[in-house]
Parts: structure tokens; C-alpha cells; sequence
């Protein structure tokens, strides 16, 4: 490789690393945004001109193709429909990297001698790690989708499956070393095969509560295909950069299950819980303090704004649903001139995204120091005059922390109930995303505001300022 090559490669190195940096913090996410696509844009000029390269010719057309792509996806995909999009991109760096692995393979000539078995070795990691990530990035983008139940799929015997599942393509990478190019190849589309088996069935044994630390997942396990593909090819920048994302992926997927009071192995092998969670959303005994619901109207519901000093704001999916940033974010210009206190609570798997509800306070405007994480404004719900919650539901379901019969229990949720009234906007009483009821419904400060979150709160903004 050439001096100016390397350098290249060490530049796009840091700069990936300044972008991962940079999109730690809020108010750094767009200049990190910036630190990658020039990090990437130098990575992708050094690579059309190192040694080895294909026709630059070839390399723009597939690069323009693809990019067209990518721009027409995004232009076209709504905000709602983000977290499908994620998955759907981390398919396509699976998909290409068993593409990539079975014809470096085919094209690798001799196989034999130690430096051949060690490459062969990095080939079926390549092509079986990237399996795993393509198929189960596909039951991810179809359960976030709605075309797959959010339910998790538990078999009988799932991790015995699971284990047989891993030894099975151990065993195949070692035969791929010790084979001809005819029967390893047969070999590497079998391991495939097993491996696109083993991705599916361990996403789709994940409940709908966890999805967000799947899509995490996933973004973890594109980033370690890369850097298979990497030790593969033998490009030592796409092993960096696929180490950063792996790493990335994988601490951010531990700092949420630790936040949801998870096991990250429990996700990662099968799911939470060991039963079906239940669909029905039945009001809680009436020990728990409960009673019937009790809806209120647009006039009750600004009453209730007018007299709260202090409100707490809770943004869920409905709210990306409704396309309702911009809405709330008037409402809480409104509020803070009257010399109220609005701010936001957000929990870890608030959406279908890592920072989905931050992305879309972001979008509308909504000031940094504005929104703060569950563990720093949980305690802060018995002081609140007013609990707003927009579009959530399992993330304030309170049987989190009293049914032991909950695939939620043990998970911290954002204790709403305790603020002195909750109003909870939704469309209707249908459980949330991990398909189980809420007793926050039926608590006697509870007040169900029914309809689109937008409307309702477009409704509210006019009767507010006519005030």
C-alpha cells in the first residue's frame, strides 16, 4: 500500500473517530454527522485508487447507484419509519458481505498452506457473521414494520437449538479449511444457510419491548461483518472502521439493557421471559389502587395546563406517529412564557430507535437542556403538577414494577403516575408495542385524552393562546 493511501486511510480513521464523538452528545450530533461523511468520502477516493482496485469506472457507477438509492429511501422515508430503515441497511451490509465472502472464495485459487486455511477462516467468519446480521436485520425491519407480530417466538428447546445452531458452523469453517474450492464453496452456502437460520430465530424470539436494543444489536453485528470482510480483503481501514461500529454497537446495546434492567445475554440469546406475553389489556385489581377510566376533552385538558407550575412531558411512538414534535414544541413555548416549568422525560427505549424521541425534540426545536434521560427526572415525577404523556405506554406501564407475571417486570419505566394528574394522550386503549395492558389507564389521576396526538395538541395550542 502507498504512502498517500495510508494516510489516507489513517485521516478517515480519526475522522470516524471524532464522529463517533461527536454524536455522543446532542448538541455535537451534527458536526460528528459532518466528521463522517468526509471521513467516508476520503476512505472511498483512497480505496478507487490503491493497488488492486477495480475500474474506477465500475467503482462510481456502483457507488452512484447505490447512493441514488440510499437518497431516494430517504427523502421518502418518514420520521416514523426510521428505525425500519436502520434495519433495513444493516441487511444490506450482511447481504453484501456473504456476497463478497462466497466470491472471494471462488476467486482465491490455491487453498492450501497456512497462510490459505487462516484466509479461509476469515472468509466463512465473513460470510457467517454477515448471514446472521442479513437475516436477522430482515425479521427486525418486518417486526418494526408490523408485518411480523412484536410477540416473542419462543420454541421448546430454542437455546439447545441455538447451541447446536454454533457448533454446527464451527464445524463447517473448520471443513471449509481442509476441502477443495468445489466442496468449500457448497460448504460456505450451507453455513450460510445455518447462519441466516440462527439470525431469524434469534430475533424473532425477542419481545417487541427489547426491539430497540435489537436495532442496537444489529448496528453491532454489521460493524464486526465489516471488520471480518476487512481481515478478508485485507484492507486494514474497513477492519478500523468496522471495529468502531461493532464496539460502538455492543456498548450502547449494554448501557441500554442495563438502563432497562437487562440481561444484554438474555437479549441476545433468545429474549426476556420465558412465557408469551399476555395481548389483553384488562384493568388491574382493584387493589392496585384503580378504577374505570376517565377520558377528558380538549377544554378539561387545557384547564389542567393553565393550573400546572410544573409539567413533565413524556413523548412515546404515537408522537412520532402523529407527526406531533412541532406541536408539542409550540405547547411548551406557550407554557414557559406563562412562567410554567415543561420539560421532557425521555426513557431509553422511548420509539422504536436509540434516540428516537431525542431525534425528533431535535427536529422540532426543542431546547438541549429541555430533555433529560429517565434516571435523571424519575424522581422528579411527585413534584409535578402534570404528567403529559404522548403517545407511550410501556414505557409508563407501572406493572414494570409490581406484575412478576410481566415479559416488562423489572424494567425501569418513567413513573408518571406519581405526578399529582396524568393525562395520557392516545388514539385508543390498544396494548403497546410489547403487547401487554396498562394499569396506568386506570389509576384515579389518570385522565385518557383520545385522539391523534397532533390534533389534540394543535387543539390545545388554539384554546391556550386564546386565553
Amino acid at each position: 500500500m502507498s504512502g498517500g493511501i495510508t494516510l489516507a486511510y489513517l485521516a478517515a480513521a480519526v475522522l470516524f473517530i471524532f464522529s463517533l464523538g461527536g454524536l455522543s452528545q446532542q448538541e455535537t450530533a451534527r458536526r460528528g454527522n459532518v466528521y463522517g461523511i468526509i471521513g467516508m468520502t476520503i476512505a472511498l477516493v483512497a480505496t478507487l485508487f490503491a493497488p488492486g482496485s477495480v475500474s474506477p469506472i465500475w467503482a462510481f457507477l456502483a457507488v452512484g447507484a447505490g447512493g441514488a438509492v440510499g437518497w431516494t429511501l430517504a427523502q421518502r422515508v418518514a420520521m416514523t419509519e426510521m428505525p425500519q430503515l436502520v434495519a433495513g441497511m444493516h441487511s444490506f451490509v450482511g447481504l453484501a458481505a456473504v456476497l463478497v465472502g462466497l466470491g472471494t472464495y471462488w476467486a482465491g485459487g490455491d487453498h492450501e498452506g497456512t497462510e490459505a486455511i487462516v484466509h479461509d477462516l476469515e472468509i466463512a467468519a465473513d460470510v457467517i457473521i454477515g448471514a446472521i446480521t442479513f437475516t436477522g436485520s430482515v425479521v427486525a425491519w418486518a417486526k418494526l414494520d408490523g408485518r411480523l407480530s412484536g410477540k416473542p417466538m419462543l420454541l421448546p428447546g430454542r437455546h439447545m437449538m441455538n447451541a447446536v445452531a454454533a457448533l454446527l458452523l464451527l464445524l463447517m469453517a473448520v471443513i471449509v479449511t481442509m476441502v477443495g474450492p468445489t466442496l468449500g464453496l457448497t460448504m460456505l452456502v450451507l453455513a450460510a444457510a445455518v447462519a441466516g437460520a440462527l439470525g431469524a430465530h434469534l430475533v424473532l424470539a425477542i419481545g417487541g419491548a427489547d426491539m430497540p436494543v435489537v436495532v442496537s444489536l444489529l448496528n453491532s453485528y454489521s460493524g464486526w461483518t465489516a471488520a471480518a470482510a476487512g481481515f478478508m480483503l485485507g484492507n486494514d481501514l474497513l477492519i478500523i472502521t468496522g471495529a468502531l461500529v461493532g464496539s460502538s454497537g455492543a456498548i450502547l446495546s449494554y448501557i441500554m439493557c442495563e438502563a432497562m434492567n437487562r440481561s444484554i445475554w438474555n437479549v441476545v440469546f433468545g429474549g426476556f421471559g420465558t412465557e408469551a406475553p399476555k395481548t389483553a389489556a384488562a384493568p388491574p385489581p382493584a387493589t392496585d389502587g384503580a378504577s374505570e377510566v376517565q377520558s377528558i376533552e380538549g377544554e378539561g385538558f387545557v384547564e389542567l395546563l393553565l393550573n400546572a407550575k410544573s409539567v413533565l412531558v413524556v413523548p412515546g411512538y404515537g408522537l412520532a406517529v402523529a407527526r406531533a414534535q412541532n406541536d408539542v414544541k409550540t405547547l411548551t413555548d406557550l407554557l414557559r412564557a406563562r412562567g410554567a416549568d415543561v420539560r421532557f422525560a425521555i426513557h431509553p427505549v422511548a420509539g422504536r430507535l436509540p434516540g428516537h424521541m431525542n431525534v425528533l425534540l431535535a427536529e422540532a426545536g426543542v431546547g438541549y437542556d429541555l430533555v433529560h434521560e429517565l434516571e435523571d427526572i424519575n424522581d422528579d415525577f411527585p413534584d409535578a403538577d402534570l404528567a403529559l404523556v404522548v403517545g407511550a405506554n410501556d414505557i409508563v406501564n407501572p406493572g414494570a414494577q409490581t406484575d412478576t407475571s410481566s415479559p416488562i417486570y423489572g424494567m425501569p419505566v418513567l413513573e408518571a403516575w406519581k405526578a399529582t394528574t396524568c393525562v395520557v394522550m392516545k388514539r385508543s386503549m390498544n396494548v403497546g408495542y410489547a403487547g401487554v395492558g396498562n394499569p396506568l389507564f386506570f389509576k384515579d389521576n389518570t385522565r385518557m385524552l383520545f385522539g391523534d396526538a397532533g390534533d389534540r395538541l394543535g387543539e390545545a395550542v388554539s384554546l391556550l393562546r386564546a386565553q
